[in-house]
């Protein structure tokens, strides 16, 4: 097996009159398309259509789709600002970009000539379904919910969450945690049918787990008291009172959505359930530009009530409240851009990192390789693999990369640090975010910085409170304001980036074979390989690490190449540790070779770059019949299919199959280029 060095390779496709005027005419179509207008909320998935009137240029903003799954996401996503304008001018602000090369994604495994060819030109191109930990994929291919063995046991109404006033809610609740001398709560029936008496029984006994109820004449009119059955024991164990002793405490569900990031849906979730984001589980996060399936867990026992606010923030006791199937099945009717299915109960949550990799279903649009060179690149693909760089997105989308804030941490340059993240930057951002840097350069003041974000979720405003309330003397307490995970991401872009660099040197010294010194895995230890074993072992074997105090390094010339980069970036690789204990590094190691698994692939024609070239599980649900394409359309698609493991970036497989550079900086041009 060869290397092939990555160029500076054009993504400008060679272009004949034919290819003009097709792109003269896509170009026109996406122009002529009306944007939908009014309101949606009320509409379901199958009703949502794409947005073709925006260009390619904006939907190549969120393409390095990793299949990270142990971390949260590790770059702020690109939003649309009021400088974003024309294609022209987000290409022109894209030149401030990163490149693959600046991050040291520099090589190839394959000898195979590349081509081009659009990558997510529409985020329904991008299909990505979870594998779990045994191996199942999921799908979404069910809407029912579970019966219970305990047939008695009925899931609440929509009604029963609001039949209750608040003022109603609070005498129940002061009577249910035995905070006044009342031994029960009269309820006035104003609409007296047996209809309205039977959810208000339902809704005090759902949201207020021991009471009993029962009706009353009082005056002529029609009471529902509430009172407790079982005294102060009620409180000791609620669960029995509400809940079928064969059910689990956790709903699963397959969660299917588009265009929309994981914690975004689940964000939406809590919203229309009325409960906290964090009794939501999940084995890892998906991008936002695609369609994904993953599994759900939601603790079905909440600790807060469909309380007013008020009532919630004074809540002391952990009370559970239902979260049924039948009422996730429900929000189905309101929900856009996802639906909820396939829903069983178990005794447990999900954890993250706790699946067995991601299976994928791509569409390169517009390809211009031949038969025999898109061939080579698949079988190559499912051969050899490719290199295990770590994407694009690692490393964030601005001009101030994330692993120059990671290496400040490291070398314990907090002002540095400060400076990285909020000095002015070229290249496209938010307009308040441009605000909010440029009176930061102006007045070094937190407070009239953060007076310009009208977010102040962001780093950026974290940091600035941080600043505000610690001080400019004490930026290391600044700095910790913002949430752990998205502190830990500078310095894990930071050994990515190192990692990167090492590979490439790796494959340029010693190409696509073991070779003594080498590093290999056996059980989760890492031994270096023997001249004598060399033989046993091939490139697939081979891993390296990521630098830290607890791993070991190469024997060969490589070990010594991470030394010299460490000190050039004046930190010590012998002592990783760091006197913030959660900014010391201990060290991973990772495969530099990845095969897929079940890699298929078919070239498809086509004519309108607006149809879907594949079926969803939604369209198989729905019925949909499978896209009728012309048998010689004016353009060529390669819809390709493989599954990888954890922790592994897909637009790193299609990036060999292309041989063509990933960055946003490169897509924009290309699509600029074909709009043109």
């Amino acid at each position: 097996m060869e290397t092939v060095e990555m160029n500076s390779v054009s993504l400008k496709r060679p272009r004949s009159e034919d290819d003009v005027a097709n792109a003269d005419e896509i170009k026109r179509q996406k122009i002529s398309e009306k944007p939908k207008t009014g309101n949606d909320s009320g509409q379901s998935i199958e009703t949502v259509t794409e947005q073709p009137d925006k260009s390619l240029l904006e939907d190549t903003k969120n393409e390095i789709i990793p299949n990270e799954e142990s971390e949260e996401q590790e770059d702020e996503e690109l939003e649309d600002s009021d400088e974003d304008g024309d294609p022209e001018s987000f290409a022109d602000m894209m030149k401030h970009g990163l490149t693959e090369s600046d991050v040291g994604i520099t090589k190839f495994v394959s000898s195979h000539k590349g081509f081009s060819g659009i990558l997510k030109e529409r985020y329904s191109d991008f299909v990505v379904h979870e594998i779990g930990k045994d191996g199942r994929v999921s799908h979404l291919d069910d809407f029912s919910v579970p019966v219970d063995d305990e047939v008695n046991f009925e899931d609440p109404s929509e009604e029963t969450f609001t039949v209750l006033s608040d003022e109603d809610k609070q005498r129940l609740e002061e009577l249910q945690l035995l905070k006044n001398k009342e031994t029960s709560v009269a309820i006035e029936v104003v609409e007296d049918t047996k209809e309205k008496r039977t959810v208000i029984h339902q809704a005090v006994k759902s949201l207020f787990p021991g009471l009993e109820t029962k009706t009353e004449d009082r005056d002529g009119k029609k009471y529902i008291i509430a009172y407790h059955a079982a005294g102060k024991k009620a409180l000791a164990n609620p669960r029995k009172h509400s809940w079928p002793k064969s059910r689990g405490s956790y709903c699963h569900f397959v969660l299917y959505k588009e265009n929309k990031d994981t914690m975004d849906a689940i964000n939406v979730l809590s919203k229309f359930l009325r409960v906290k984001p964090n009794i939501f589980s999940y084995m890892g996060t998906k991008d936002k530009r695609a369609i994904t399936v993953q599994e759900i867990a939601v603790l079905s026992w909440n600790p807060i009530f469909f309380l007013t606010e008020q009532l919630q923030r004074r809540l002391t006791t952990a009370f559970a409240h239902l979260i049924t199937a039948q009422r996730l099945a429900h929000l189905n009717k309101c929900l856009m851009n996802f639906k909820l299915g396939n829903f069983s109960y178990k005794n447990h949550p999900l954890k993250l990192g706790e699946l067995q990799g991601n299976h994928f279903t791509v569409v390169l649009r517009n390809i211009t390789g031949t038969d025999d060179q898109i061939e080579q690149a698949m079988h190559s693909l499912r051969e050899i693999g490719f290199i295990n760089y770590y994407g694009m997105q690692r490393f964030g989308t601005t001009a101030v990369p994330t692993y120059q804030i990671g290496r400040a941490i490291l070398q314990n340059n907090w002002n540095e640090v400060m400076d990285l993240i909020l000095k002015p930057r070229p290249g496209a951002e938010k307009g308040y975010l441009v605000k909010c840097r440029e009176e930061w350069a102006k007045t070094k003041d937190p407070a009239a910085a953060l007076k310009k974000l009208p977010v102040k979720r962001c780093v950026e405003g974290q940091l600035l409170r941080g600043l505000l309330k610690y001080g400019m003397k004490n930026i290391i307490s600044a700095f910790g304001i913002i949430p752990r995970n998205n502190r830990l991401m500078y310095i894990h872009s930071y050994q990515s980036y190192v990692w990167n660099n090492m590979v490439s040197k790796r494959i340029e010294e010693y190409g696509l074979r073991a070779v003594p010194g080498d590093l290999t895995l056996k059980g989760a230890t890492a031994v270096h390989i023997e001249e004598g074993d060399v033989d046993n072992y091939t490139i697939h074997d081979v891993v390296m690490p990521l630098p830290g105090f607890d791993v070991i390094y190469p024997k060969h010339k490589i070990g010594e190449a991470y030394k010299k980069m460490l000190v050039a970036d004046n930190l010590d690789i012998n002592n990783m540790r760091h006197k913030i204990r959660d900014y010391s590094l201990s060290g991973a190691y990772r495969k530099i070779i990845i095969r897929p698994q079940n890699v298929n692939w078919e070239v498809v024609a086509y004519d309108d770059p607006r149809i879907p070239l594949f079926t969803t599980d939604l369209d198989k649900l729905e019925g949909k019949p499978l896209p009728v394409l012309p048998t010689d359309g004016k353009f060529r698609a390669l819809k390709m299919e493989f599954s990888l493991p954890p922790s592994t970036y897909a637009t790193m497989a299609i990036r060999e199959v292309l041989k063509m550079d990933t960055s946003i900086k490169n897509q924009t041009q290309l699509n600029t280029t074909w709009l043109r």
